[in-house]
Parts: C-alpha cells; structure tokens; sequence
C-alpha cells in the first residue's frame, strides 16, 4: 500500500493496527498496546467507543487513535487513573489485561474522555529541532546565506519555532548558544553534519490551533500526547515552557496553506535565506492544503534571486517505510530534492545522509 492508501485508510480497526504497529516500531511498546486496546471497545456502549467506531472520515490522517491514547494518558498525568502506570511502566504485558483495563477506564471517564477526540493531538517535540539544525548547517554550508528567516508550519506550541535559542550536539558539531536550558544531543548516526555557522533573523510559526506553552492546562495538554516511553521528553517541555516564559515564541492562529501563501509573497530580505520548514504535520493537511503549499514554495523558490535564498526543509513520516526522513529542497540552483536524514520521531537519534 502506498503512501497515500495508508493515510486514506477509512477502517477504524486497520487504522488502530497501523497506529499500534507505528507505536511499536518507535519504541513504545506500552502506548502500542493502549492504543491496540481500542480494538475491544467494539462491543462498548461507551459514548466514546460508539464515536471511535462510528468515525467519519479518514480515520488514520485524522489520527484518531492517537487523540484518544493522548486522553487516556492525560488520566495517569493528572492522578485520576493510576493504574495504568503498569502498562507504561511495562508491567502489565498481556494484551488481554490492557484491553479489560482500558475498556474500564473509557466506560468511567467517558465524558471525560469524549472531547478527547474533537481535534487533531499536538505533538510538539523539541529534538525535531536537532534534524532541523543538521538541515540549516548543511544549508549554510556555502549552499546558502548563513543567516535565516524560519517559517515553521503546523508549530504547534512554538517548541521548534525557538530552535535558534537551542544548543546542539550533533555528533561532535556544536551549534546554539552554550547557555541555553534547552541542550539537544541525540544519538548521531554516520558522518557529523557540516561544521557551518547560522543565525537567526527572525522565527515565526502558524497553528490552526496553537498551544500557549505558559497556561498550565495548555501545557499539561501538550504533554498528554508525549508518549511515556519516550525519555527525556517531558524534560525538554519543561525547559521549553521556562524559555517561552522569559519570550514567547511568536505564533500566529492561521490555516497553514494561508499563512504560506502570505509569508512567502513578502519582500524577502537581501542576505537572508527564507526557509519553510514543517515536522510530522503533513499528514494532517488536506489534499488541497498541500497542493496549495507546494505551488507556493515552488513560486518562491522560482522568484528566489541569489542574495536571498529559499529553502523548504520537512522532517515528515514515509508511510511506507515509517522511516522520518529529513528532506530540503533549496533555489537558486539545487531544485531537486536531498535526503539528508533519517531520524527517531522524537529526536533519540539521527542517522546522517547527507555528506
């Protein structure tokens, strides 16, 4: 099945398979079986398991399952339910005592957990950044201006928006301010990336729904949808929360096809390298949204003279491989597309590529 079949999967039950087997295979074998013990809602006259399994709609891009796993985790984060701390914990491993478990806890906090299911998670991850910071060092590398105007899409909370106040370890090249709370080192895979140098001009970010990193239940929200398996993580939200506190990121409430389309037709600026960048949200776009998108990054990069670069770096899911691979495409003169990684959805490790 192709990329687009998967995405298109309308089965409720073959789209909580594909999501249980993605858990798996990025090493969250407690989140795989949460979200595999969907499957025994089927008989549930739960209010929750009945809209589960009456979803309209493209069930795996709307990620659905995902919305309720972020809900049912929400219920050990704050104290309500307790017991699932075996099943993250992996002591709890038979399947058959994960379906019995969550199939209580849907049918006791069904209200609770309904409105779970209205909107799309929010999977802001900081170590995405260290992907993107390979990107910007490779684009820096006498490809383009070392200095950047970062446009990032689907930002969420902003986590990556304020990568520029990040410092880095990538696989021995150092890149952000020494000082900083936030310090990214994942496990590097292959060659360093290039020893360049970049700077930020400015950074911007546009949500459909973006999250405010400083409102308490905004922020336990947003860490909701971390899976527990993923150490490190609820760490690096915690110094992206205290970094946004002393300067916000600036976000802005807009449909990403739109806010593209805006952005990109501004005067770019001479000596600056305009990039769009996006992580693990393309799947969430319309069709048309990404159609919309890629004709205007095509006409920027088109019109892109020499003094001011363009640049359209993703670090997206190849549904057919479930590898996350980093991708950038840059004007004047480099149009094809590069490969330069391959990286852990939530930034454990990076294998480089790109030379």
């Amino acid at each position: 099945m192709g990329t687009s079949g998967v995405m298109d999967i309308v089965s409720v039950p073959e789209a909580i398979e594909w999501q249980a087997t993605h858990a798996e295979k990025a090493g969250a074998p407690g989140t795989a079986q949460v979200v595999r013990s969907l499957l025994a809602l089927q008989e549930s006259q739960a209010a929750t398991a009945r809209r589960i399994f009456n979803w309209q709609g493209l069930s795996l891009r709307d990620a659905m399952p995902l919305r309720i796993a972020g809900g049912i985790h929400n219920l050990l984060l704050t104290g309500e339910e307790p017991r699932l701390a075996d099943v993250y914990a992996g002591r709890m491993t038979a399947q058959d005592d994960v379906d019995a478990l969550v199939r209580d806890i849907v049918e006791t906090h069904d209200a609770r957990l309904m409105p779970w299911l209205d909107g799309p998670p929010q999977t802001n991850e900081a170590g995405r950044s260290a992907s993107f910071a390979a990107g910007l060092l490779w684009l820096a590398d006498g490809r383009t201006t070392g200095q950047f105007e970062f446009l990032e899409i689907g930002a969420s909370a902003g986590i990556n928006t304020m990568m520029g106040r990040y410092r880095y370890d990538l696989g021995g090249v150092h890149a952000g301010p020494q000082g900083s709370p936030m310090q990214i080192a994942p496990e590097w895979r292959g060659n360093p990336p290039p020893n360049a140098e970049f700077t930020f001009v400015a950074a911007r970010g546009s949500d459909i729904a973006p999250v405010d990193l400083t409102d308490e239940n905004e922020a336990m929200r947003l860490k909701s949808y971390v899976w527990p398996e993923a150490t490190g993580r609820m760490a690096r939200i915690d110094a992206a929360i205290a970094l946004a506190r002393d300067e916000a990121p600036e976000l802005e409430r807009m449909d990403a096809a739109d806010w593209v389309e805006r952005e990109l037709a501004r005067e770019p600026q001479a000596g600056v390298t305009r990039v769009l960048a996006h992580s693990i949200m393309w799947q969430y776009l319309p069709d048309a949204a990404q159609r919309r998108i890629e004709t205007a990054a095509e006409a920027a990069g088109a019109a892109a003279p020499a003094e001011s670069p363009f640049a359209h770096l993703s670090l997206e899911t190849n549904r057919e491989t479930f590898a996350h691979e980093l991708r950038v495409r840059y004007w004047p003169g480099g149009e094809e597309e590069v490969h330069l990684a391959n990286a852990h959805p939530h930034g454990a490790w990076v294998e480089w590529l790109g030379g």
